[in-house]
């Protein structure tokens, strides 16, 4: 199973904090570093000194490590004109020598768009449809020919399709609870399915709706990679772990009953019924992101017993 670490930069982090994170995720031996797309706080944090813009810290992390994946989980679909965004990913693609994965959503926090002049539209999920098709459409037009869209929410003439990402496909994500559009659309679009914060058995009802989808749609099951993100508290000890949890102000008994919490062997187990699931990948959420101690623990006594 591939061990990935997510952040949540809008609760509160600077770039040079989610470089020395994306460092260290690197050095302890880490499949990925990720983050949300997100431009406001949530919950009772002052999220000082403010947001960091994904794909910018992308960009910057692609030139200053040299191993990990990069991506997001997920990048909003009402931020970003689907041309531009394309654009955008393709070119960090390029600067980080293609290790870059596109995680893509429709966008949900009204608050955010409200706070920064962003229109939030009623036709969310169809919208994201489209981006989806734009997005995956520019990058795989042949070079040297034109890409054409006309859609309800887009439409694109002439376009050059251009620049080319360094890696011959940007794995693209898709996740969600949804039961029926979600599935559909990863089954046409995803390389990955992602699963978020989801219970065991939630997770195996997801999964099998998206393997029905791709073989409704004429795809092996098999050729989406499916994954969970779930929040990580671990410690050493009942101590350590108390003291993560107040940092990110939840309570011990919530985290082990919804997320990735306890003891290493604790969560090593909990793991392992998400691996009876189907599950290959596994994103731990951390919240204090300055907790590099947090990572070293997972690396050296959780990732350590997997598989």
């Amino acid at each position: 199973m591939d061990l990935r670490i997510f952040t949540e930069p809008q609760q509160g982090a600077t770039y040079d904090t989610l470089l020395a994170a994306a460092k260290a995720t690197e050095d302890l031996g880490f499949d990925a570093f990720f983050r949300s797309d997100h431009y406001l706080k949530m919950g009772d944090v002052d999220g000082l000194p403010g947001p960091t813009d994904a794909w910018i810290t992308l960009a910057g992390l692609a030139r200053e490590t040299s191993r990990i994946r990069l991506g997001t989980l997920m990048t909003a679909a009402t931020f970003r004109l689907p041309g531009v965004l394309a654009i955008q990913v393709a070119q960090v693609d390029q600067m980080s020598g293609g290790r870059v994965e596109l995680g893509l959503g429709a966008g949900w926090f009204e608050e955010e768009h409200t706070a920064y002049g962003i229109p939030f539209p009623k036709e969310k999920f169809a919208r994201l449809e489209e981006q989806l098709a734009i997005v995956t459409g520019l990058w795989g037009t042949d070079a040297g020919q034109t890409f054409d869209f006309q859609g309800d929410y887009y439409q694109l003439k002439d376009s050059p399709a251009l620049p080319k990402p360094a890696q011959s496909k940007i794995p693209v994500l898709v996740g969600g609870h949804g039961a029926s559009r979600t599935p559909r659309l990863a089954a046409r679009y995803a390389d990955e399915f992602n699963m978020p914060f989801g219970s065991v058995e939630d997770t195996e009802r997801q999964f099998g709706r998206v393997r029905a989808a791709a073989e409704a749609a004429g795809r092996p099951a098999d050729a989406i990679t499916y994954s969970n993100v779930l929040v990580a508290c671990v410690g050493k000890d009942d101590a350590e772990v108390a003291r993560r949890a107040a940092a990110i102000g939840r309570e011990v008994d919530e985290l082990k009953a919804n997320g990735l919490a306890g003891s290493p062997a604790e969560v090593v187990d909990k793991i392992g019924r998400y691996i009876e699931t189907g599950s290959q990948r596994m994103y731990f959420q951390i919240l204090d992101v300055h907790d590099l101690d947090h990572l070293e623990l997972i690396s050296a006594e959780v990732q350590a017993q997997l598989p």
